[in-house]
């Protein structure tokens, strides 16, 4: 399985949040799937560290990705032109671009965000409860 980690669970996972439940933790470490963290989740990362919303430092996050052998994924044209056909179920435009991106590369996107049902996007949640 390919699993594009939504940027709270990317969060989550790095700090041993309990909200990574048994499943959840099991399909991340499992090293048969390949993990993915977006360019767009970093870009979140710090925009809600500019505001004060966040306190992290990029550069270890960075590090922890490179370290847990995640695969970071650009934004592509593709992911653009998959993102503008998509209903506005909700207005949070960085999940909006990671779900793009997930049914643009046949990703299964890791999330506890509620809206993610109501995409056409291959989903797991954080905790135990079924997508």
């Amino acid at each position: 399985m390919r699993i594009l980690l939504d940027t709270h669970a990317l969060l989550w996972w790095l700090a041993g949040d309990p909200r990574i439940e048994h499943t959840a933790r099991d399909l991340i470490a499992d090293p048969a799937h390949d993990i993915l963290v977006s360019i767009a989740s970093l870009w979140e990362i710090v925009v809600k560290m500019r505001v004060g919303k966040l306190e992290a430092d990029i550069r270890d996050i960075t590090a922890a990705i490179n370290a847990q052998g995640f695969e970071t994924l650009a934004v592509r044209p593709e992911h653009l032109e998959e993102l503008v056909r998509l209903p506005m179920h909700h207005r949070d435009p960085f999940d909006h671009l990671l779900i793009a991106q997930a049914i643009c590369e046949g990703l299964t996107l890791l999330s506890e965000d509620q809206h993610v049902s109501a995409y056409p996007v291959a989903h797991v949640t954080c905790s135990n409860k079924d997508p």
